[in-house]
């Protein structure tokens, strides 16, 4: 069975473009189902944060609108108890990328706030898709491919298809005029080919062996795209 390395931020809030700190962490939905789908097939995860910091949940992704009323909140909260992994999690700074079979990036505005700029987390992207080992990263995740460098200066994703969370639903998602610079923007002047579908549905893109997600909705088949790399 598979060592599966799931990178989480490590921010609880993230800066806007006012200079205001909007209280955020990781996405609950695009942890909890990639984690359960994987632990289902016998698969194991290990979660590593900046500096080993116990990831924050944006309450948002718990929010009773989100999962239909309050019973479909309480069983998302509940799911999200049960990974514990999410509890230990080790240093993203002492990661062997050697050490895990594939990797694995959920999204939540906290990656915009620090994996984009973390050149560890960078480092380890480069190394994984340099490895082709399955790596896969969802929503708001892929802002952490901004910190991925070749020798050379340019980005290893330059090139590849790839998806993320939309400037479509940044605007309706109220954030679009608010943020200091949005993911799909950065992502396309990298120079990747960004490949967007309408707003909210789920929408995964393979390229090598790179499996990108638009949003949370993704999530589910970004984790059965992972579990067919994995064999």
């Amino acid at each position: 069975m598979a060592n599966i390395l799931f990178v989480l931020t490590g921010a609880d809030s993230w800066t806007l473009a006012d200079g205001t700190e909007h209280p955020t962490g990781f996405w609950a939905e695009e942890a909890v189902t990639p984690a359960e789908a994987l632990k289902a097939a016998g698969h194991t995860i290990v979660v590593a944060t900046p500096g080993g910091v116990v990831p924050t949940v944006d309450e948002a992704s718990l929010d009773p609108a989100v999962h239909g009323g309050h019973d479909g909140a309480e069983k998302a909260r509940n799911a999200l108890e049960a990974i514990t992994e999410l509890k230990r999690p080790i240093r993203l700074e002492d990661v062997d990328p050697a050490e895990y079979d594939a990797v694995f990036y959920p999204g939540g505005h906290g990656p915009m706030q620090d994996l984009a700029v973390h050149a560890g987390s960078g480092e380890l992207l480069t190394a994984v898709l340099a490895s082709g080992k399955p790596l896969a990263v969802v929503c708001h995740g892929p802002a952490a491919l901004l910190a991925a460098r070749n020798a050379d200066g340019g980005s290893p994703f330059a090139g590849y298809r790839l998806t993320g969370f939309t400037n479509a639903e940044e605007s309706q998602a109220g954030f679009a005029d608010k943020a200091k610079w949005l993911l799909q923007d950065r992502l396309v002047e990298l120079g990747a080919d960004f490949q967007e579908a309408e707003p909210w549905t789920a929408h995964v893109v393979v390229d090598r062996n790179l499996v990108t997600g638009q949003n949370p909705a993704s999530s589910a088949p970004v984790a059965a795209e992972l579990l067919k790399a994995l064999g």
